[in-house]
């Protein structure tokens, strides 16, 4: 397999640092505030939730088991933490795609010193967001078998073992080929050019989306990885993918 973990890796580390240019300010402090509310309404949604869950276990435990509660408890908190991370990641990217389609080009622009000709403005941004929306129904499309594979492999006996691993490597890859869209789309490249591209630097790829997949589901850490990530992916464009295009 081409590419290099460590330096896909890195992209995402590149991109965190590249957050404190003055020039990308502007692209990277609407899609946060976004990040924000979304992050607190479901983290509410969630504290309520697993309040509950504790409330009915140790309503439901025998006495002579209450110390498990202080077992359980840690884990269904962290759940909720994860599971919030996600899904406000999740709903984020799909509302704040105009930002991060312009945060791509800016970034692009800045680092080759060439004009991208792709959105040219806010306006144009917002209006593509049905094709965004589209692209990211693709995406689902292409996950669900994936992900169907590796429950499978989830079930079955002496394989349980790898599917840890299967369902980080998975999330990984989708994470990869979710960033990498941002600034291959502002060239208005196909999302099968995008599985293409990723599929031919496949280690720098499962790099930038490992880092993104781990850092996604920790809570507050997470508001700053979608901006990391798309700046990240637009970095791992220009140097390894966008003169093979």
């Amino acid at each position: 397999m081409k590419g290099n973990l460590v330096t896909g890796a890195g992209y995402f580390f590149r991109g965190l640092a590249m957050l404190t240019d003055s020039r990308l300010r502007a692209f990277v402090i609407l899609p946060l505030i976004a990040n924000i509310s979304l992050f607190v309404l479901f983290g509410a949604a969630a504290w309520g939730l697993v309040d509950g869950l504790i409330q009915a276990t140790e309503a439901t435990l025998p006495s002579w088991l209450g110390f498990l509660t202080w077992l359980i408890a840690p884990l269904l908190w962290l759940m909720g933490g994860l599971a919030t991370g996600y899904l406000s990641t999740l709903i984020v990217l799909v509302m704040t795609s105009p930002f991060h389609a312009l945060l791509a080009e800016k970034v692009e622009e800045l680092v080759t010193g060439q004009p991208v000709p792709a959105l040219e403005g806010l306006g144009n941004a917002i209006l593509a967001l049905p094709r965004g929306i589209f692209r990211e129904i693709r995406k689902i499309f292409y996950y669900i078998p994936l992900a169907l594979l590796v429950l499978i492999v989830t079930v079955i006996p002496g394989l349980q073992a790898f599917a840890p691993l299967l369902w980080f490597a998975l999330g990984a890859w989708m994470m990869g080929l979710q960033f990498m869209d941002y600034p291959m789309d502002n060239h208005r490249l196909s999302f099968s050019d995008v599985k293409e591209a990723c599929a031919s630097r496949r280690l720098s790829s499962l790099g930038l989306g490992g880092v993104v997949a781990f850092v996604a589901g920790i809570p507050l850490v997470n508001l700053v990885v979608i901006p990391a990530a798309v700046v990240g992916a637009t970095l791992m464009w220009c140097e390894e993918l966008r003169h093979h295009q």
